[in-house]
């Protein structure tokens, strides 16, 4: 099996993430389908049957974190090479070449990627676009709207 990466912000959210499934969501799931039993005929009830439904996605939400958190690998970014090259975990701030706009992303793992928060999936066509590349180099990013060419202003390597 492949390894996943993450970064270390990554790593913390499943682990937090899969605590709360089985410190909190767990438990609560149990005691509704108790709740649920307690009702009679379990054929027609509705609240035993949502219970074991949200059981088995939670069950299932567990086997996949606990999947990827045996799988990860941690790659911290400020012990890499700072050569100014794009990497996993880098944070990339790039210009746009048709408005000049100027906008920052930071590569990460698919699990922690978040658009609203600059965070791309290092899978993503942008993130393809960019790695190996450098501070000042142009690159070319398909679209669906057709290609799009940024230039690299700066490349960081911090948390």
């Amino acid at each position: 099996m492949n390894n996943i990466p993450v970064t270390a912000f990554g790593a913390k959210a499943l682990e937090a993430a899969l605590l709360k499934l089985k410190d909190v969501s767990r438990p609560r799931i149990i005691e509704d389908i108790r709740i649920a039993r307690a009702h009679g005929d379990l054929k027609e009830n509705a609240e035993y049957h949502a219970a074991k439904e949200e059981q088995s996605f939670v069950e299932g939400r567990i086997k996949e974190i606990e999947l990827k958190l045996s799988r990860m690998q941690i790659i911290d970014v400020t012990k890499l090479s700072q050569d100014g090259r794009c990497v996993f975990g880098t944070t990339i701030t790039l210009m746009n070449s048709v408005d000049n706009s100027e906008i920052t992303y930071q590569i990460v793992g698919e699990d922690e990627a978040d658009i609203s928060l600059d965070k791309i999936s290092c899978h993503s066509p942008i993130a393809s676009a960019l790695m190996g590349n450098e501070e000042g180099d142009k690159v070319i990013v398909k679209a669906p709207k057709g290609d799009i060419v940024y230039k690299i202003l700066s490349v960081e390597y911090y948390i």
